[in-house]
Parts: C-alpha cells; sequence; structure tokens
C-alpha cells in the first residue's frame, strides 16, 4: 500500500514563494494608488525603476554565483524588493540614490547571505537605510508636497526631474514630512501653531492618512488570506501607541499618536516590511516580541533621535535580536503540549 509522506501537520496545497510573493505585490496596489493620487507620478515611477533594477542586480549575481537565473527570478522575492523600495523612497528621489539602495538591497543584503533564506537583513531596509545615512540632504528634500494628481507635476516632468536631475524645478513640488515638520517646529511652536501648516491640511496629514489607510486595507487582506499573521502588526502598532500614550500625552512637546499612525511609513512597515518572513521572529510568541520592540523603537528614535520616520532602522535592530528571541520562544513542536515548569517530580 502506497502511503503518503508528508510531515504534520498535513498542510494540503500550500502556495509557492512566487504566489505569496505575488498576491504580497497585489495588496500593495491600494497604498501605490493613494501616493499616486495624492503625490504625483514619482511613486510610481520609483517602484518600476527600482523593480527592474532588483531583477537585473539578481540576475547578475547569480550568474556570477553559478545559479540557475530565471528559477530563481521566478519567486518574485527581488521584486518585491524593489518594490518596497520604490513606495518608501521620497517621490523625487534621483534615481543614482535608488540604485545605490536597490543595488545594496539585492547584492549586499541577500546575495552575498547566500540568497533567499539566508538573509538575517531585511534587504529592502538595508538599501533604504545605507542611503538615508549616506545621503541624507537627496533622502529628505525630495518629498512631494500632497495634491492631488491633476495639480502634482506631469508624468514626462517628473521623469525629468528624477533621471535628468533638475532639482531647481523640483523645489517647487516639495515640501517636508508632516513627522518631520512637527518634530523640528514643536520645540518652538504649540501644537496648535505647528498644526496649521499646510503638510497637515484639514485632516491628520495631508494625503499621508489616505496613504496610510490604504497600505492598511492591503495588509488587512494579507491577513485575511492567511499570507502573514496578526501577531507582529497588531504588536506593532501596540507597542508604538502605548508608548506614545506612556510618554506623549503632551502635544506641544511630542508628536501625538495620530501622526504616528497615520504619517510615514506606519502602516507600510507594520504589515509589509516588518513581516518579512526571513528575517522575523518565528514563533507566533516571538512575532509578539518582535514587533512590539518594533513599535518601541520607531517612538524611541522619532522622539529621541535625529530621523522623523525611524522604521528601517527598528526594523533592522530587531533582525539583530531574532536569533536571541527564536531561541527562547520556539514554536511547539505538532501534536506535544508545552513542557511544565519547575523541578520533575515535585508538586504543590
Amino acid at each position: 500500500m502506497s502511503l503518503v509522506q508528508q510531515s504534520s501537520p498535513h498542510a494540503h496545497r500550500a502556495r509557492s514563494t512566487s504566489q505569496v510573493m505575488l498576491i504580497v505585490m497585489l495588496a500593495t496596489l491600494p497604498g501605490l494608488l493613494a501616493q499616486t493620487l495624492f503625490f504625483g507620478w514619482g511613486n510610481l515611477i520609483n517602484v518600476v525603476w527600482c523593480v527592474l533594477l532588483a531583477l537585473g542586480a539578481e540576475a547578475t549575481m547569480l550568474m556570477l554565483r553559478g545559479k540557475p537565473v530565471s528559477f530563481f527570478l521566478k519567486d518574485n522575492t527581488a521584486a518585491v524588493t524593489g518594490l518596497l523600495l520604490g513606495l518608501s523612497l521620497p517621490q523625487f528621489t534621483p534615481w543614482w540614490v535608488s540604485a545605490v539602495a536597490v543595488i545594496s538591497a539585492i547584492v549586499l543584503a541577500k546575495q552575498l547571505y547566500g540568497g533567499l533564506g539566508a538573509n538575517p537583513f531585511n534587504p529592502a531596509m538595508v538599501g533604504y537605510a545605507l542611503v538615508l545615512v549616506a545621503f541624507p540632504v537627496a533622502m529628505t528634500t525630495n518629498w512631494a508636497e500632497a495634491a492631488m494628481l491633476a495639480n502634482a507635476p506631469g508624468f514626462g516632468e517628473t521623469l525629468n526631474i528624477i533621471f535628468a536631475g533638475q532639482q531647481t524645478a523640483v523645489d517647487a513640488y516639495t515640501m517636508a514630512t508632516p513627522l518631520d515638520e512637527y518634530k523640528h517646529k514643536i520645540a518652538s511652536h504649540t501644537a496648535q501653531e505647528v498644526l496649521q501648516h499646510p503638510t497637515f491640511g484639514a485632516g491628520v496629514a495631508r494625503g499621508w492618512e489616505w496613504v496610510n489607510g490604504a497600505f492598511l486595507l492591503g495588509g488587512l487582506a494579507l491577513v485575511a488570506l492567511r499570507i502573514i499573521t496578526w501577531h507582529i502588526p497588531v504588536s506593532l502598532l501596540a507597542g508604538l501607541a502605548l508608548m506614545s500614550l506612556a510618554f506623549g500625552a503632551n502635544e506641544d512637546v511630542y508628536t501625538p499618536l495620530s501622526l504616528h499612525l497615520l504619517a510615514g511609513g506606519t502602516m507600510l512597515g507594520a504589515f509589509f516590511i516588518a513581516t518579512d518572513p526571513v528575517s522575523a521572529a518565528t514563533s507566533h510568541q516571538g512575532k509578539l516580541i518582535y514587533g512590539a520592540c518594533i513599535g518601541v523603537l520607531i517612538y524611541t528614535i522619532r522622539s529621541w533621535g535625529n530621523y522623523p520616520d525611524a522604521v528601517a532602522f527598528s526594523v533592522l535592530l530587531m533582525n539583530f535580536a531574532v536569533p536571541f528571541i527564536d531561541h527562547y520562544t520556539p514554536p511547539r513542536t505538532y501534536g506535544h503540549h508545552k513542557p511544565r515548569r519547575g523541578i520533575p517530580g515535585k508538586t504543590g
């Protein structure tokens, strides 16, 4: 009699890596659409450019390593890395800054460690953090002012700004991010005065709340489809919220919770970046610890550090801690109970 040889718990028709990555890419589309509607064509151009660069860098490294190119490119992981960088970088980032970020992510953070499944750090965040430290001016002065697509630079003009280096033209369309504006103005102004700045608009943060809401929608779809679990996003947002409630109640001193949640890259980070299956914690308990610590670090760096948005650094710092977390929070073996605590044979 022929028996099916399959490890417990006998899951059937599991999705391939390629399918999972494709679903992740589709889930980012609401966020990309919101970015395009409110901030113009920059993010869409960055996404296409970064994805092409990521695929090219991956193919080059695979050939140099003597690996089958088409086989590994089809897993879509390189495309996701390029996509996440394109979504994260400022709208008018010069093409060469994006190139440095993508090549660093694929070559240094992924392929030099052995490729998919061997990288201890999130490749996209390695690339982002590297260019943020190396090119701070380019990474902080090229954020588009929130305006509906009809009022933003046209597609051709945006291409010229990104690829032809027309930085004099970009000044008319850029503005500090809400987190950056609040962080640097609150030291000399009241919260009411700071919030009068056009970057905040009539809502929480003009345009940014819709972008974060769109990424939240896509992230919830990933949870519903069981592509990711709820543990990391929920614990990350909870850690960020608890820190804000504990230390940032005075809006005349610290950034309010609404801006922490709905401005910057919070929802993109919580659902699409921190949940990277390779560099994140493994067990449910470990994921809760991992996510909560990322949330705490995001608030800490935003409030007392030099960077207004801190998702990349927070994720990378916790990537360092993942082996430690996994060691002390191993997943329960299927079919076994948790071991009893205490000395065997002792009761009471």
